[in-house]
């Protein structure tokens, strides 16, 4: 590369492909029951950073509250992201609940640690509205 650029860490490059996809994501306890404490969320962040370096993807940032998780995540396009997403759902639920049994059956989680829903989002790049006058100004061959 040449040395007048340089390398940007939000943009991923492969053979043909050069990529900068992040996602935003929310997680709700089932219920939105209150069982999330700062050493499950420590454990729950813990979990997360590696299912997500199994996809190939990063966990750029993730907090939480009692009821409920935010998650930064900086993913390559070969991954699906309903693919992560199953997948850092269950495995977080399948541990947390294995690690907190007694804490979990207190408040009578069962076998579901998470809701079924859950809050997936696009961001960062530029807004919309940048990309359409961009998009507008192209000029189309006659």
């Amino acid at each position: 590369m040449s040395p007048r650029w340089e390398p940007n860490p939000d943009i991923r490059t492969g053979r043909h492909i050069a990529s900068s996809l992040h996602a935003h994501l929310v997680f709700v306890t089932k219920h939105r029951r209150g069982i999330l404490d700062d050493g499950m969320l420590k454990r729950c962040e813990e979990i997360m950073r590696e299912v997500c370096g199994k996809f190939e993807a990063e966990l750029r940032e993730f907090n939480g509250d009692a009821d409920h998780v935010h998650l930064l995540v900086h993913y390559p396009p070969k991954v699906a992201l309903s693919k992560l997403i199953n997948s850092l759902k269950g495995v977080s639920s399948r541990l947390l609940r294995a690690e907190y049994t007694g804490r979990t059956n207190q408040v009578g989680m069962g076998s579901v640690f998470w809701s079924r829903s859950y809050f997936a989002s696009s961001c960062g790049g530029a807004p919309l509205t940048v990309i359409r006058q961009y998009v507008e100004a192209q000029k189309r061959p006659r």
